[in-house]
């Protein structure tokens, strides 16, 4: 039996087996034998060879337009960008990934419009893995749902799951430190449920003989995997609700409540039209906010602030990250910086490398001649 056959067992046996205390620590163990095998399986696909996709990284930050094929991730790149990808009213227009820059309060975005995701893609279909392999690389996920497809979400979302992509949350809080000898220590919060010895399955299937673990908040089986394994990625996302213009009055509600099935609040997704470039004000916006960038206009001797092209920043970042992005010997010739705006006690407070930057601060770097 080949590795696709050993993984399909073991869904089958995770699916019949019913959950209760006393098959957790099996179900434990069965699902991190599943992940093992998934990664044996990803990784003889990546050592096959195929051609997959290259996309080089530019700008500020990136996002994954992501969507069923002709949900319209073309008709909106070209509206959102300088791009020019191929556009067409049937499936697969898109087979390979374009690029485009989007260009809103002086960020350089780059968006991708990547191929179409179909169902089984997280497991090859379509070029799936390769598909897969650059939404990985993102800031942030924006889903494209046709009007009439609100249901393609959650295929959508569970093609990005079972690829160890995260939405909208963060890493579990558990910590795992190998040790020389004495087994595996666990440490549990109040709030944990699972049992002890379902947590040191789970570590054993993935070679931990010697460990102390601690797990310091409320999880299930497949958080604590996802915990315990370091090759998740956790991304922020949007819906951006396409082809709205389409919408009669009377179907709006069937459309809201479609939402709200797949757990989406009507509130929160963005309405748009691609081809009729209406919403797009608003996706700008709400792009640049997931992102969480700040501009920081530079002070520069003798030229004075330029406000024209801000040097972008992640909110949280510092002084010494600015310094750092600026690249040459900066960070060594560092002697002080002078920061006016939001982040500042005054005008030109004296600060350090550690002060820690906000949007629109204007920033002076003095440094050693």
């Amino acid at each position: 039996m080949g590795l696709e056959g050993e993984i399909e067992e073991l869904r089958e046996e995770i699916a019949e087996t019913p959950y209760n205390k006393s098959t957790e620590a099996h179900i434990g163990r069965l699902k991190s034998k599943l992940a093992e095998k998934k990664e044996k399986l990803e990784n003889q696909s990546s050592a096959g060879g195929g051609q997959g996709y290259s996309v080089e990284q530019t700008g500020d930050a990136t996002v994954a337009l992501v969507g069923m094929p002709s949900a319209g991730k073309s008709t909106l790149l070209n509206a959102l960008t300088n791009a020019e990808s191929e556009v067409g009213a049937y499936e697969f227009t898109t087979l390979d990934v374009n690029p485009g820059m989007l260009q809103h309060k002086g960020a350089n975005i780059q968006l991708l419009d990547v191929p179409g995701l179909i169902a089984g893609a997280a497991g090859g279909r379509g070029g799936g893995q390769e598909v897969l392999s650059v939404i990985r690389t993102a800031d942030l996920v924006v889903f494209v749902l046709s009007v009439f497809e609100i249901e393609a979400y959650a295929k959508l979302s569970e093609e990005l799951y079972q690829n160890k992509i995260r939405l909208d949350t963060r890493p579990p809080k558990v910590r795992i430190t190998r040790k020389g000898k004495g087994g595996i220590d666990v440490t549990m919060a109040p709030e944990v449920e699972l049992d002890e010895n379902t947590v040191r399955e789970v570590l054993r299937e993935r070679d931990y003989v010697n460990a102390d673990v601690a797990v310091s908040e409320a999880v299930d089986i497949d958080r604590l995997l996802d915990g315990v394994l370091d090759n998740r990625v956790y991304l922020p996302s949007l819906v951006a609700v396409n082809k709205a213009d389409l919408i009669e009055p009377d179907y709006l509600e069937t459309v809201n409540s479609d939402l709200r099935d797949h757990d989406i609040d009507p509130d929160d997704a963005i309405f748009i039209s691609a081809e009729a470039e209406k919403g797009l004000d608003t996706l700008r916006e709400r792009i640049w906010r997931e992102l969480d960038l700040i501009r920081i206009y530079m002070d520069k001797p003798g030229r004075g602030t330029d406000y024209e092209e801000p040097l972008m920043l992640r909110a949280g970042q510092t002084v010494g990250d600015a310094c750092e992005k600026l690249g040459g010997e900066l960070e060594d010739r560092f002697r002080f910086g002078r920061v006016s705006g939001p982040s500042a006690k005054h005008d030109d407070q004296q600060v350090g490398k550690d002060h820690e930057l906000k949007d629109e601060d204007v920033l002076r770097i003095v440094a050693r001649r």
